[in-house]
């Protein structure tokens, strides 16, 4: 199921990298949340994503937004990861992937010639205060990076 733009965000509650529990909800009319999927802690791509935006916080929005990371990683695993990288945005563990299936990025069974079937797929998708989803980007190559200069311009819009 694809998730579009205007769509309410489908709620949901993972356990972040500090096996807190975090749920969308909890931020309809505080701030817009920035959800960013991606495949695997301390792989390449991901590092490099994440520390991108951990890098430009400011312009992600900073304070007026909650950026958060998902993947099926382990709690423990997301946890060494941001540590390692001193990442100042929680990871949370959607270690079932059904959060990923009910976004729309999940890999099943067709993560590279592994066939890997547990993967989310490397998305963001940026949610306004009242939880309507303002923009969604899936990329079936989990060697590409999300539109970060899209993603930054609908935080300010949504944050203004």
């Amino acid at each position: 199921m694809a998730i579009e733009r205007g769509q309410p965000a489908p709620e949901f509650k993972l356990y972040d990298d500090q096996r807190e529990a975090f749920r969308l909800s909890d931020y309809h009319g505080e701030k817009p949340v920035l959800l960013l999927f991606f495949p695997g802690a301390f792989t390449s791509v991901c590092t490099t994503e994440l520390n991108t935006v951990n890098n430009e916080l400011e312009e992600f929005g900073g304070a007026d937004a909650q950026i958060v990371g998902i993947s099926t990683d382990s709690p423990f695993v997301l946890n060494e990861f941001k540590n390692v990288h001193k990442l100042q945005f929680p990871l949370l563990s959607d270690h079932d992937g059904s959060v990923s299936a009910t976004y729309g990025a999940k890999y099943d069974n067709d993560f590279t010639d592994m066939r890997l079937d547990r993967i989310s797929k490397r998305a963001a998708f940026v949610i306004d205060e009242e939880g309507i989803v303002q923009y969604a980007e899936v990329l079936e190559n989990a060697g590409k990076m999300p539109d970060f200069n899209a993603i930054k311009q609908v935080l300010q819009d949504v944050s203004a």
